[in-house]
């Protein structure tokens, strides 16, 4: 059998990194204070366990503007992200799908002020969005998923006791659509 060697053609290489910037890791922020008078004095105790808890699983880090850039805007913290984040991979899809992390302040036009409680635990526990939607595609709902009652409704009361900012995050991008907003991939790349 003969034996056939193929050549490469001339050209260019294909770069999948072309049109990305690459980022440094942003760190972990503080949660913002809770406003006095927005929760009843006896709760205090699980208001200050909601902080700590959304410290501690880095809400900020996606959910306040700038943050997956590494360049976080504290004025907008937890108020949503105009940096998305791409759900499928965008170097085999150039036109991935692209979330952007919601405002999760009480705000009631942009946030989750109109939320009830119950609908914001499903958001923590089990990634389902307000309207009872298909799962949230970024959100590290899985390990959340196992979190005690008593820790969720900390969270719940603690994002009820923080000031409201009016902030619309940018609309999901479905795959096959081309962002118009920059987004990052596992927080490493970010789309020029």
């Amino acid at each position: 059998m003969p034996f056939v060697l193929a050549a490469c053609a001339a050209g260019t290489r294909y770069d999948p990194l072309a049109n990305y910037d690459e980022l440094q890791s942003s760190r972990v922020l503080d949660a913002p204070d809770p406003v006095p008078g927005n929760y009843a004095p006896g709760n205090r105790y699980l208001v200050e366990h909601g902080e700590y808890m959304v410290e501690l699983l880095g809400c900020g880090a996606c959910h306040t503007d700038g943050a997956l850039e590494g360049a976080p805007d504290i004025s907008m913290s937890l108020a949503g992200s105009n940096i998305g984040i791409a759900y499928i991979n965008p170097f085999r899809n150039d036109m991935p799908g692209v979330v952007y992390p919601p405002n999760i302040t009480p705000d009631r036009q942009t946030g989750i002020g109109e939320w009830s409680d119950g609908q914001i635990a499903d958001a923590i526990r089990a990634g389902i969005g307000r309207h009872a939607g298909r799962r949230i595609a970024v959100m590290p709902w899985p390990g959340y998923s196992k979190m005690s009652d008593e820790d969720i409704n900390a969270i719940v009361a603690y994002l009820r006791s923080i000031k409201p900012v009016s902030h619309k995050v940018p609309a999901e991008v479905t795959p096959g659509t081309r962002a118009t907003k920059p987004f990052v991939y596992f927080g490493t790349y970010r789309s020029r």
